[in-house]
């Protein structure tokens, strides 16, 4: 058996997770502590990197120790090491590299640079086993809405569609300021959302004409179109229905989603799809993503709400796959790169 150790600092959470591959190949979650900074940026209305950077520098070690106390193992138990090198935050990257290589070299165990959007997907492998090849993954989060074909999470990963503009988390964030709501915006909204008609206001699906990109994603313009229909209320002096801008607001972004990903297997003749990052925990994206799977006869994955945000337990179960592969391990002089593809997993 094979004790992986995983770190993840690519933007506003600490993440340590610790899994044990068997000799069959079976992945055992052991561990996953995250320690957040959300909370010092909140009054900024989004991630400041100075302050991101800071904070892992403080959290990682405590982080570290909470999680070998929960594994119930101790470092020379490690077997390998896996640390998210990009894409991210320069600074945020660089102290989760800079730990993880000081952590190699002290036990004399090999590293794994890897990349953070296939940390995504392994992440639903710990909840529902391993992969079938091929298969679909939408990747929504804060910075990322992409469609990847996975063909092997440990080196064959392509983008087929991707954001133009803001990604499906920022336009949220985006919105829950232009409405008073609390930064980060998804969780808010969504609430808001289970108390709105999803009908009241036609709010405008991006990319979605027969001469669009039909795999890309745009969420600026509906984001604007949300800024620009509560400033011409305000103006008038009507009080805004929250709730009901919230709902039109989550529909429009779920359809988009949900329909251009159904598209895109259906038409690559792939049957598994699975949802991953930050915002694959949201609700009404979950239940449109079971229905038109359902009809589709694809098979939907969704990792649990905890293994879709930032989190080592993603990163430590890619280098678990990667370990299984025979991958070479990187080098000790590897570096951060904040704008790795996700075509490369391991550097």
């Amino acid at each position: 058996m094979t004790i992986i150790l995983g770190i993840e600092s690519s933007c506003d959470e600490t993440g340590v997770g610790i899994v044990r591959l068997d000799r069959d190949g079976g992945v055992e979650l052991l561990a996953d502590e995250v320690a957040s900074s959300v909370d010092q940026h909140v009054r900024f209305g989004g991630v400041v990197p100075e302050i991101a950077s800071r904070a892992h520098l403080e959290a990682m070690v405590p982080t570290m120790r909470r999680a070998f106390e929960v594994a119930g193992l101790g470092l020379s138990d490690v077997d390998a090491i896996t640390v998210t090198c990009g894409p991210g935050l320069s600074g945020a990257l660089l102290v989760g590299v800079s730990a993880a290589k000081a952590y190699a070299m002290s036990l004399g165990v090999p590293l794994y640079g890897a990349n953070h959007l296939a940390g995504h997907v392994a992440a639903d492998t710990l909840d529902h086993g391993p992969l079938p090849s091929p298969c679909l993954a939408l990747l929504v989060s804060g910075g990322h809405s992409q469609l990847l074909r996975v063909d092997d999470l440990s080196g064959k990963i392509t983008e087929i569609g991707s954001t133009i503009d803001d990604a499906a988390g920022e336009a949220y964030d985006k919105v829950a300021r232009v409405i008073g709501l609390p930064y980060p915006g998804g969780p808010p909204i969504d609430k808001a959302a289970q108390r709105g008609n999803p009908k009241a206001i036609a709010f405008p699906r991006g990319l979605t004409g027969p001469r669009d990109a039909k795999y890309d994603f745009s969420f600026s313009g509906l984001k604007t179109s949300v800024a620009r229909w509560v400033e011409a209320r305000e103006r008038d002096g009507e009080e805004i229905p929250v709730d009901d801008v919230c709902a039109s607001f989550q529909e429009a972004v779920a359809d988009v989603l949900t329909a251009k990903a159904v598209r895109a297997a259906t038409e690559l003749g792939i049957g598994t799809m699975v949802i991953s990052g930050g915002v694959a925990a949201n609700s009404r994206l979950k239940v449109l993503a079971a229905e038109r799977c359902a009809a589709a006869g694809i098979e939907l994955r969704v990792p649990r709400p905890r293994l879709c945000t930032d989190n080592g337990a993603m990163m430590a179960a890619l280098g678990a796959h990667l370990v299984a592969a025979g991958v070479q391990p990187s080098s000790l002089d590897l570096s951060a790169n904040p704008a790795l593809p996700v075509s490369t997993v391991s550097v």
